[in-house]
């Protein structure tokens, strides 16, 4: 069987994640799809989860370890009453309380979660304990000491809640590495009664929104139609909202090859941090300065395909 060319392809496309499958599994068929196969993502969604889903093409997965806006946000179905092994309405149901719950009680104990606040890792989850994964224990039956850890619930609102039914459905915006399942479960055990998240949506990724995603199908009709290409946005999105440092040709050329230019003959506003750095109208990549060397250090480069 003859081995297709790499299309080259660089870029970010953001899939809106359908039930079911995997990020992986998403990647799998972009590649089939695009015909690509460096291409990554950035913040896992399990299988029950739908929404943003930003993945990086080719060069542009350089950037997964550097995005500058990493929070999240999703709205979150619960079903108070229940708890579960998975804390969510796919695992199998360990106990149920019919205690009633009035909006009142729920909504004065959003406040509690909200903030920086301490969150265990669930037992399904992909975090590694003595190298292992601790869903592969867990599927076992097996369950590990975890260490807590520090979050940041940055708004959580109450969009819905039917109080018969005991079903509640929540905007959350929060810090990466957030369990929305966990969060859900904290929240029932917070109000004696047990939770567990019944769906879940993620509406916001790396700056991106649900409007500016695309479904697997329509993705692979853009390329029935050659017209793949066009989906992509250019890596530097990612990174729209850093201050910019616009070079002159001599120094893009020497940016380029990796060498370290004087701040002193670089036009920028020394700020701290990340700043993307352009050069002859294009993207060149990520660099930071460092004002006690007077330099403009680079952080990653971003190659222009000729």
């Amino acid at each position: 069987m003859t081995k297709r060319p790499d299309t080259g392809l660089t870029g970010v496309l953001c899939i809106c994640k359908p039930q079911k499958y995997t990020s992986f599994d998403v990647i799998a068929r972009l590649r089939g799809i695009s015909g690509t196969r460096k291409i990554g993502h950035s913040g896992t969604l399990d299988p029950m989860a739908t929404g943003v889903l930003p993945i990086f093409f080719g060069n542009a997965a350089k950037a997964c370890g550097l995005l500058p806006d990493t929070d999240k946000r999703y709205t979150a179905g619960v079903k108070f009453g229940l708890i579960s092994d998975t804390q969510d309405i796919w695992g199998s149901i360990l106990s149920e309380n019919p205690a009633p719950l009035s909006r009142e009680a729920l909504e004065a104990a959003l406040p509690r979660f909200t903030g920086r606040i301490s969150q265990l890792p669930p037992m399904y989850s992909a975090v590694q304990v003595n190298g292992q994964r601790l869903y592969d224990l867990a599927r076992k039956g097996i369950e590990v000491e975890r260490k807590p850890r520090e979050i940041t619930i940055a708004g959580l609102r109450l969009l819905s809640y039917d109080e018969q039914a005991r079903e509640a459905v929540l905007d959350v915006q929060c810090s990466a590495g957030t369990y929305i399942r966990t969060l859900c479960h904290d929240l029932g055990q917070f109000l004696g009664m047990g939770a567990v998240m019944s769906s879940l949506v993620r509406t916001e990724a790396a700056g991106f929104a649900l409007d500016d995603c695309v479904t697997l199908e329509e993705a692979q009709q853009a390329a029935d139609e050659g017209r793949f290409p066009g989906l992509l946005r250019p890596v530097e999105t990612l990174f729209r909202e850093l201050p910019a440092i616009h070079l002159s040709a001599v120094q893009a050329r020497m940016f380029a090859n990796g060498v370290r230019l004087d701040l002193n003959r670089v036009r920028c506003d020394r700020a701290d941090g990340l700043h993307s750095v352009y050069g002859n109208g294009a993207f060149l990549g990520l660099a930071s300065c460092n004002l006690e060397k007077m330099e403009l250090t680079i952080e990653k480069l971003f190659p222009q395909r000729s």
